[in-house]
């Protein structure tokens, strides 16, 4: 449901600001009060193409802001989410920008958004109800693309039916069926192509296999090799030690002994000493077992003269198969788990395709029944739904328009099923019908709409409905009728209806009057909302213009029960 709508230098607007409501919202004026104008920065927030001519004279940029509430439509909190946009309130605010130079940028929530995010959040092309339904659906002249889309009718028609979850398992099987087809297409493709792949991955394999690597290989022979390369200088060192703490006459094992021999001779004197002394004779201990590991080492690197070649030898190889597989050797057992599972499929490929074919005509046949099940609960659905949107046009002053629902069985799977749908029309019951798309009167196309929306009913997505000329040609009773039927459709969610009817203002909730102000050098566009004596005044000038009477004065009272 839209909130609030702030517009900025757009146009003839300087600033505007319209607080909107749940409910049935109507908007009235005097021709060329700058509705059309008020509806152009609406189809903005819907992911309307900007332009520059938008701005108003002397100022560099427009800005439209409006401010929806989503509490109620989880299915755009979802995308939002998926867009890394925050929705912490409940709200979406879609914020745009148009300046002189021809940029447009786009913040929703803040966050600096494409317009194809926008378009696909705000108002998607298809679907009345599901995971895409619009937020703002408008209808007007040759703006109702939902309308004249057939893939918009089977939407309609589908929901009148209570046929969603069907179709969901039709789609679910179909996308299986088509993704059997292309394994089944890769596993028959070119017999030669294949045999000279899978001679390709058996010498990649062997290639692999025969160096017998095992995890971080190539980090412990490069360490080793380092070790082997510098052996003189741990020999060196290893002499050094034995010297230091050992050999030597002065050595630090001497001294120690000297120093616990005569500690031992110390202790009768003071018992508490030999507690003391424990730690030298630690000492004396470490230092065996410390030149002890180092002999050993020494003697692991000079008992293998032809290490150093083997292992250098090794990590060359290595460095072969890094080039091609990965840059370790972690990658490259990866990779040959990767050549083995291909192998497996290609020397498997012929009982692999036995089991999708055998699976792919099980679906088929399951398809077909679910279809034909769909198509005839379709046809029966589209008899109903003919026969009571022109019960409802009947009553809108179509002028003899009869709606019916073009149904045609196709043999071939379409994700939606086996069934062509498109609305078609036709101006008497002579005249053959034609689709609903040639409909050039936006008027009519807005009270197709009306009648569709009254008969289905009520979206399971609430959204706001944005209607214009739905009144057109229309008066007295009907247009009554047509008001009743808008605040019928309001229930629950929200619709915009401009309006030059005073039967349809009077059915309203909410009442906004849009007029010109002169400026110095130019015009303003205001929008006021309208309450008690204000809206009576109103609804009598739609009723008798500009002069208003005692008469109309009392006629609108009576329109609005008061």
């Amino acid at each position: 449901m839209l909130l609030e709508l702030k517009v900025s230098n757009f146009a003839i607007i300087d600033n505007l600001h319209i607080r909107f409501r749940s409910g049935l919202n109507i908007l009235s004026g005097e021709t060329g009060s700058g509705k059309s104008v008020l509806l152009k920065s609406l189809a903005l927030l819907m992911g309307g193409k900007a332009s520059s001519d938008m701005i108003r004279p002397g100022q560099n940029q427009s800005i439209v802001e409006g401010c929806f509430d989503i509490s109620k439509r989880k299915d755009i909190q979802d995308k939002l989410h998926e867009h890394g946009i925050d929705t912490d309130d409940d709200q979406l605010i879609i914020r745009r920008l148009i300046s002189s130079e021809d940029k447009s940028r786009i913040y929703l929530n803040g966050t600096l958004s494409p317009l194809s995010t926008l378009r696909d959040l705000v108002a998607p092309l298809i679907e009345v109800t599901g995971p895409a339904s619009p937020l703002i659906e408008m209808t007007g002249q040759h703006e109702n693309k939902n309308l004249m889309s057939k893939f918009y009718h089977l939407d309609l028609l589908d929901h009148y039916c209570g046929t969603w979850e069907k179709r969901h398992q039709f789609e679910t099987q179909y996308n299986r069926l088509k993704q059997i087809d292309s394994e089944i297409h890769d596993l028959q493709s070119d017999g030669q192509n294949k045999a000279q792949r899978l001679d390709f991955l058996l010498f990649q394999k062997d290639e692999i296999e025969k160096l017998d690597l095992g995890p971080g290989e190539d980090l412990a022979i490069e360490s080793e090799i380092k070790k082997l390369k510098n052996a003189s200088r741990l020999s060196s060192f290893v002499s050094m030690a034995e010297a230091t703490l050992y050999e030597d006459d002065d050595s630090a094992k001497n001294r120690l002994k000297a120093v616990l021999k005569k500690s031992a001779e110390l202790v009768t004197l003071d018992p508490t000493l030999a507690d003391k002394i424990q730690g030298l004779e630690q000492a004396q201990t470490l230092i065996d077992d410390a030149l002890y590991s180092l002999r050993g080492e020494l003697n692991d690197i000079e008992s293998d003269p032809n290490r150093l070649e083997e292992l250098e030898s090794r990590l060359s190889a290595l460095r072969k198969l890094q080039k091609k597989y990965g840059t370790d050797v972690n990658s490259i057992l990866q990779a040959l788990v990767e050549i083995e599972n291909e192998v497996a499929i290609l020397q498997n490929s012929e009982q692999r395709v036995i089991e999708l074919q055998k699976e792919q005509e099980k679906i088929k046949a399951d398809l077909k029944k679910l279809g034909n099940d769909l198509h005839t609960r379709r046809s029966k659905g589209s008899e109903l739904l003919t026969a009571s949107v022109n019960e409802e046009l009947s009553e809108l002053n179509m002028k003899g328009v009869l709606f019916s629902v073009h149904l045609e069985k196709s043999e071939d799977f379409k994700a939606t099923g086996l069934s062509d749908v498109e609305f078609m029309t036709r101006s008497s019951a002579k005249d053959t019908p034609r689709p609903l798309s040639k409909f050039a009167s936006g008027g009519e196309l807005s009270r197709i709409l009306l009648s569709l929306k009254r008969v289905v009913g009520s979206s399971d997505q609430p959204r706001t409905y944005l209607f214009d000329e739905v009144d057109t040609g229309v008066s007295g009773e009907t247009a009554e009728k047509v008001g009743k039927k808008l605040k019928s459709i309001a229930k629950g969610q929200q619709v915009i209806c401009v309006t030059h009817l005073p039967q349809v203002a009077a059915c309203g909730d909410h009442h906004f009057y849009i007029q010109k102000s002169p400026q110095k050098d130019s015009v303003s566009m205001d929008v006021a909302e309208l309450k008690s004596k204000d809206r009576v005044r109103e609804i009598a000038r739609l009723i008798s213009g500009e002069k208003i009477s005692k008469t109309s004065l009392a006629h609108a009272e009576e329109l609005l029960g008061l």
